[in-house]
């Protein structure tokens, strides 16, 4: 609904979405809303994007993700 900010494919077909960003004096569609990170597997016949659960301790009500990357060791 908000859109998304910035996408990171891996190469076993998993993308990671980050969602929810606000700019200070930009109109938001979803003002009241936190951040998300969605989770896609581009390896199926008809991918969805699935809302990642966010661990308990983070603060949630301030999440406003700008950008998404992942490292793979």
């Amino acid at each position: 609904e908000t859109g998304s900010e910035d996408i990171d494919i891996l190469p076993n077909g998993l993308a990671f979405i980050s969602s929810g960003l606000k700019y200070p004096g930009v109109q938001s569609l979803a003002p009241d809303k936190p951040g998300e990170i969605f989770l896609m597997d581009l390896n199926e016949d008809k991918p969805r994007a699935v809302e990642l659960r966010i661990s308990r301790g983070f603060d949630l009500a301030s999440f406003n993700p700008h950008g998404i990357s992942t490292y793979i060791d």
